[in-house]
């Protein structure tokens, strides 16, 4: 079952070896493959067995069969960093789909997936971490699986957007008035000295920050209950925060306009922030003195 030369491409008709991507790659017709976003600091990566282990995860979750062990990969990706001379903050994606091979919904047989990653440079954003953000509430309309870190990003896309739109930075989700995570990071929940978070089911990503924040409070003696908070919760908080790669630990200070508390970061946050930087080895050590 080929595909016919000539294409259209845009308002152009083209031969289909003249495109600049492959035309039957499973990643662009079905969302079938997983990715990873991996924090650089200085140059060098930032919780990277975490990542590493829920790629691996990810792909097993999903049945796609990688003939490179954990070490081979984190060898390419170390000699990624090599070769771009990358010795600033930063980021790397990293994306595997099933491969290439003529659009069925079946898994093809005998093809490679195919892997990329790339190197960005990305300065931490120090004003949002030292004034805090904004969020809207949004329902959670995502699939059941969202443990996976899969191409499969539609509503996450459609729910930041429409944070976007209204002046905010992310957008909090919930069924049902239940409090999940957000569009890309996780959140939590401060109330009298504790903190509460949705626990790690499949409902919910199993952030790589959020792994290092469970290691932070028990060094800090700070009770962190893995149970689910609802939306009417929010109203009564002492403190809101979210994590992620590239947010790192960011104080949420309003959700729909409304402030949280008094509208300002809080202790425990301030907390885990100088936990992250001195975790991390981050030299710009300004959140532990905000």
């Amino acid at each position: 079952m080929s595909v016919f030369p000539v294409i259209l491409s845009q308002e152009k008709f083209i031969h289909r070896d003249s495109l600049k991507f492959p035309l039957e790659e499973r990643a662009l017709q079905f969302g079938d493959g997983i990715y990873e976003v991996i924090r650089i600091y200085n140059g060098t990566y930032y919780l990277f067995d975490e990542h590493i282990d829920r790629l691996f995860r990810s792909t097993e979750a999903i049945k796609i069969k990688l003939s490179h062990s954990k070490e081979e990969i984190k060898n390419l990706l170390l000699e990624l960093l090599e070769r771009n001379n990358m010795a600033e903050n930063g980021k790397v994606y990293m994306q595997i789909s099933r491969g290439s091979a003529p659009r069925d919904h079946v898994f093809p047989t005998n093809v490679e997936p195919n892997i990329y990653a790339y190197v960005q440079a990305v300065p931490r954003n120090l004003v949002t971490l030292k004034n805090g953000v904004g969020v809207i509430t949004h329902r959670d309309i995502r699939w059941e699986n969202c443990y996976i870190k899969s191409l499969n990003l539609l509503p996450n896309v459609m729910a930041k957007q429409e944070a976007k739109e209204q002046g905010c930075y992310e957008a909090i989700l919930h069924k049902d008035g239940v409090v999940t995570e957000c569009s890309s990071s996780n959140v939590y929940l401060v109330k009298d000295g504790k903190i509460y978070t949705h626990p790690t089911t499949r409902n919910i990503l199993h952030g790589c920050v959020r792994m290092a924040i469970e290691r932070f409070v028990t060094d800090l003696n700070i009770p962190l209950i893995e149970e689910p908070f609802m939306l009417d919760d929010i109203a009564n908080a002492d403190e809101l925060f979210l994590s992620s790669s590239t947010s790192e630990i960011t104080p949420i200070i309003t959700v729909d306009g409304s402030p949280v508390k008094d509208g300002m970061p809080g202790e425990i946050t301030r907390k885990l922030q100088a936990a992250y930087e001195k975790d991390a080895n981050i030299i710009e050590n300004l959140i532990a003195n905000a």
